[in-house]
């Protein structure tokens, strides 16, 4: 070995390299901007990196002690922009070399190799082994094994790197690798929630990416069908010469392929680093870049995310007929038949055809199929064979077909059986026949949906909201909801409720209402397939419907009787209550993972029964509730040992109104807390969870003044609590009596004890007159918002004696805060809020008056909605 390098050579050195590396990356840019090629990118990018490496390795004096080995991606030659350098050092055999390993200048030599690589501005990811120690490492684990099968010789002794190859080749056991990479990819699938249709989706790692491709080729490679599969190109070839795919087939993976690989180069040249989520930031950029361009309807970035998963589709689609013929051909699997019908066998448990032509001959066999995978449950799904000709015929999947009695009794028959509806319906979305059968559902296939609080696509989320009405008739996971299996498992038609899920938001995109235009598909749909009128109704209905029921929970009152008469009205019936109930659930959390929380479920379930007291009872009026809840309030208090006469003056206090706008329960805590306080001087602020685990309630006491909303929004932005609810009311005393639900969104671990207590103390010393009113914090805006934002509505109308203000904007923090600071500017007394945040959406609702309960006049809501407009 040679003696240490000098400094001031590698220190001119690494300028150079610096240098190459800096122009080589301008001239990669370039010439990609200027011929979007991405084999010539990474052709000219691994050429640039090898002969920047092999001069680091010559100029150390490291040409015979060891080896070094290009792996991963690098080794596959399919280096993006940004990607890590994974290098392999491999260290010449130990019983030769035993004191040159230990020597302090070989070790110094190859930590200023890495020092050196890092200095230049690359990423590397490096290991330094011996053989013994790579199969050892290999062995043990199957990534480890994965990265060392895709290599390249870069410098050193090349018949060290032979032996490598040699060893990897037979430490490799093809039926364990083969399990251990579908185990993988399982478990990377589930990861992204089994689905490619995020509205930020990872290019590399979601189903149907980049990674989806590569793990054929790494099947392929461990069989040795070919020795040149290190490459994309080369593995598709072998599966030609293989006859696993057709020439027709490989152009397809190609071009898709290179649509994936465009779409990842470019978004790293944009973002300046290793960026593989398709972000929001860059989708406009890019669909820009790639040529698309805005339309009447559909903005560019639309286009584009369509565009990418048509791409991830197909890959997805091929990916699951590759895996299943690689895995039975390269195990040797014997076949094992079983006749299923005159149609349909199992082999291997997984569903065939018995003759090739069977889908051409009799379409009718395409639904059959799905039927026979929900009810031969031992079935793992289609087979390659089916699954290609599949493909082939999908085409006839139209107008002939939809008109067929049989086809239509398949559909019906599949959505009724009692189970397997989800898994049958996302396959056959998957495959393409779903959005054939029903071209309206095909129209929202791979549709965004600019609202910020949805995360899917249309056509993602439909089929959410039906997994999660599956979930409710499951036992096993009747602990998540149970009033929700309940009601599934009375309902006397789920194939009803599968349908209304079906086509509840089947209408987007089209302009208009999708409510509405979703019920005439709906109702058109149900009588094509002879569903019987008051199925059709009520199919229809809840399509119209779906989103009452949340909207009357999530921005109304629901402790005035006025509010549930007017919903049961609307409602009419039982069945068509539990119905929307259902519907509303299951579509809630079918809109993302964050939406979804103990507060809105609570809200929905106290309309559910609330409505359901109602439609029993039709003539029980207003007056009767208010009387129970007295009732009820009295029972509760007593349960302490506190008699009638002991609240008798506080509730003469509280007015008749405060009975119509709480809840017995409510009622109860507080007087309960305020009974020694009726004249107090100082606030009174009392804090607990919610009885129900929906967040925490306060109270605040205190004689009534103008700024008590703008101080208490302030206190709780500042806490980092959002308020979903807050009832105000000033009682015949002139006192203040409001009540907040807030909702921690932080997910962080708190002592609700010591959390409780602080509330009550700091919040008493914010609402002390002599505390200054601090401004609204100005937080910063989310990227979703930035990119993506909503128009801002201020809607302003009577109702009652009062006003109903109605506000859909950007969420951000100090939202609330803002505009309780314009209602104090602007003279407004407000009476109730229901806060509803979707995501980074905000969808508020306020109960407002003039001071002392006077009308706005037309002058007064112009000169609110001006002031509101702007401040959002």
């Amino acid at each position: 070995m040679s003696n240490q390098v000098d400094k001031e050579v590698i220190a001119q050195k690494l300028t150079e390299w610096r240098q190459s590396l800096r122009s080589g990356a301008a001239d990669l840019k370039s010439d990609f901007y200027a011929k979007p090629n991405p084999k010539r990118l990474f052709r000219q990018h691994c050429k640039l990196v090898d002969s920047i490496l092999q001069d680091a390795w010559r100029t150390l004096g490291l040409n015979s002690d060891c080896t070094l080995i290009a792996v991963g991606g690098y080794g596959r030659a399919e280096l993006y922009p940004h990607s890590d350098i994974d290098l392999l050092i491999l260290l010449a055999p130990a019983s030769n070399t035993d004191q040159l390993h230990t020597s302090n200048l070989f070790n110094s030599k190859i930590e200023t190799l890495i020092g050196l690589i890092w200095d230049m501005g690359l990423h590397v990811g490096h290991s330094v082994r011996t053989l013994e120690e790579c199969i050892f490492e290999a062995q043990k684990d199957i990534t480890v094994q994965t990265n060392m099968m895709e290599s390249r010789f870069l410098a050193g002794e090349k018949l060290h790197y032979l032996d490598f190859l040699q060893a990897m080749q037979n430490t490799l056991n093809v039926a364990e690798f083969i399990e251990g990479k579908l185990k993988e990819q399982e478990a990377r699938h589930a990861k992204y929630n089994d689905t490619a249709y995020n509205l930020e989706p990872n290019i590399k790692e979601s189903p149907g990416g980049l990674r989806d491709l590569h793990i054929i080729g790494w099947l392929v490679q461990s069989a040795r069908l070919n020795d040149n599969t290190k490459t994309s190109t080369g593995t598709w070839r072998t599966l030609v010469n293989h006859h696993f795919i057709t020439t027709q087939e490989s152009r397809k993976i190609r071009h898709h392929e290179k649509q994936l690989q465009l779409l990842r180069i470019h978004l790293h040249f944009l973002s300046g680093r290793r960026e593989d989520k398709l972000l929001f930031d860059f989708q406009s950029e890019l669909a820009a870049m790639l040529g698309f361009s805005n339309t009447l309807h559909k903005r560019a970035s639309e286009q584009l995310m369509q565009s990418y998963y048509r791409s991830v589709k197909f890959v997805r689609l091929m990916n699951e007929i590759l895996l299943k013929l690689l895995q039975q051909t390269l195990l040797n699997t014997p076949d094992k038949i079983v006749a299923i019908n005159a149609h349909f066998e199992s082999n291997n448990n997984f569903l065939e055809a018995k003759t090739a032509n069977l889908l051409q001959q009799q379409p009718t066999a395409i639904f059959e199929a799905f039927l026979l995978l929900q009810q031969y449950p031992h079935l793992k799904g289609m087979g390659a064979r089916l699954l290609r000709n599949l493909q082939r015929v999908k085409h006839l999947v139209n107008h002939d077909f939809r008109k067929d009695p049989r086809n239509k009794k398949y559909f019906i028959a599949i959505l009724s059986q009692p189970y397997g509806v989800n898994h049958a319906l996302r396959a056959m979305n998957r495959y393409g026949i779903l959005g054939s059968y029903i071209p309206a559902f095909g129209k929202v296939i791979g549709q965004m949906q600019h609202d910020l609080f949805h995360v899917y696509t249309v056509d993602e989320h439909i089929l959410n909201v039906l997994a999660n009405l599956r979930r409710f008739s499951k036992p096993e996971l009747k602990h998540e909801f149970p009033l929700c299996s309940q009601l599934f498992a009375a309902f006397d038609a789920p194939h009803l409720l599968y349908l209304s899920a079906l086509f509840h938001d089947i209408a987007k995109g089209r302009g208009g209402d999708h409510s509405t235009l979703g019920t005439v598909d709906a109702f058109k749909f149900c009588k094509q397939h002879d569903i019987p009128e008051p199925d059709t109704l009520l199919v229809s209905w809840l399509v119209e419907a779906h989103l009452k029921m949340s909207a009357t929970a999530q921005k109304s009152d629901l402790s005035d009787p006025d509010v549930i008469q007017a919903f049961a009205q609307t409602v009419q019936t039982k069945r068509r209550l539990d119905a929307l109930y259902l519907l509303t659930v299951a579509d809630i959390r079918g809109t993302s993972p964050l939406v979804w929380n103990a507060w809105k479920a609570r809200l929905l379930e106290n309309l559910y029964q609330a409505t359901a007291s109602a439609l029993q009872d039709p003539s029980f009026h207003a007056k009767q509730i208010i009387n129970n809840r007295i009732k009820e309030a009295s029972d509760k208090l007593s349960r302490f040992g506190i008699n009638e006469r002991s609240y008798e003056q506080l509730w003469q206090a509280f007015g008749d109104s405060y009975f119509t706008r709480h809840e017995s329960e409510e009622i109860a805590w507080q007087s309960r807390l305020l009974m020694p306080h009726l004249h107090t001087l100082k606030p009174i602020v009392r804090a607990r969870l919610g009885p129900h685990g929906e967040g925490i309630q306060i109270m605040i006491y205190l004689k009534d003044r103008d700024d008590l909303f703008a101080r208490i929004c302030n206190f709780f932005d500042r806490m980092g609590y959002s308020i979903v609810e807050a009832k105000i009311y000033t009682t015949n005393h002139g006192y203040a009596l409001d009540s907040f639900v807030i909702l921690d969104n932080s997910g962080k671990s708190v002592s609700y004890r010591l959390l409780l207590e602080l509330i009550e103390t700091e919040l008493t010393s914010k609402l002390d007159k002599n505390h200054i009113l601090e401004s609204p914090l100005q937080g910063r805006i989310s990227r979703q918002v930035r990119h993506m934002p909503i128009p801002t509505q201020v809607v302003i109308t009577q109702h009652n004696d009062n006003h109903k203000l109605d506000i859909v904007a950007n969420d951000r923090p100090g939202l609330l805060a803002s505009l309780a600071q314009q209602f104090l500017k602007h003279g407004i007394a407000l009476h109730n809020a229901k806060i509803n945040t979707l995501g980074n959406r905000a969808e508020d609702t306020f109960l407002i008056s003039a001071k002392n309960n006077q009308q706005l006049t037309e002058s007064d809501i112009k000169s609110l909605q001006l002031a509101l407009t702007h401040e959002l």
